[in-house]
């Protein structure tokens, strides 16, 4: 059994798996610096800075609160649908991020997988289909 544990973890879909789940780890942290660094503040000029994050109704568990995460710390219980809306206009940019990302990855790999057009070789120098069939008629057309 540990023979075939060891022969199911060398296969190469394994390996590959396991370094893309790595590199999609890695590659999250950069999207998610990118979005929250880089595109929200940008997004938020245009938008009046309209942050939706703290947009929440209290269910139960008291008074009101100043920001949601006020009303959690109290242990009240929240309809934080705030948070929602900005994790679905979050995911919209990543999504769109990694959209181009792979575009771009896609059309770089299919340019790279063209074969390099190679120019035509010459036809080396002789005779033609034509002259040769002309030589073999005059050759039998000579008597013997």
């Amino acid at each position: 059994m540990l023979n075939e544990f060891k022969a199911f973890i060398a296969k190469g879909n394994v390996m590959d798996m396991a370094v893309g789940i790595i590199v999609g780890a890695a590659f999250t942290a950069i999207v998610k610096s990118m979005v929250d660094d880089l595109l929200n503040p940008i997004i938020g000029l245009f938008t009046g800075g309209i942050d939706f994050t703290n947009n929440f109704v209290v269910l139960s568990g008291g008074g009101p609160y100043d920001s949601l995460e006020a009303a959690r710390e109290a242990g009240a219980a929240v309809f934080a649908y705030g948070s929602f809306i900005m994790a679905v206009f979050n995911f919209l940019i990543i999504a769109f991020v990694v959209f181009m990302l792979v575009r771009y990855v896609n059309k770089i790999k299919s340019q790279m997988e063209k074969p390099a057009e190679q120019p035509a070789e010459e036809a080396p120098a002789g005779p033609t289909e034509l002259d040769v069939l002309l030589e073999i008629r005059d050759s039998l057309k000579k008597p013997a």
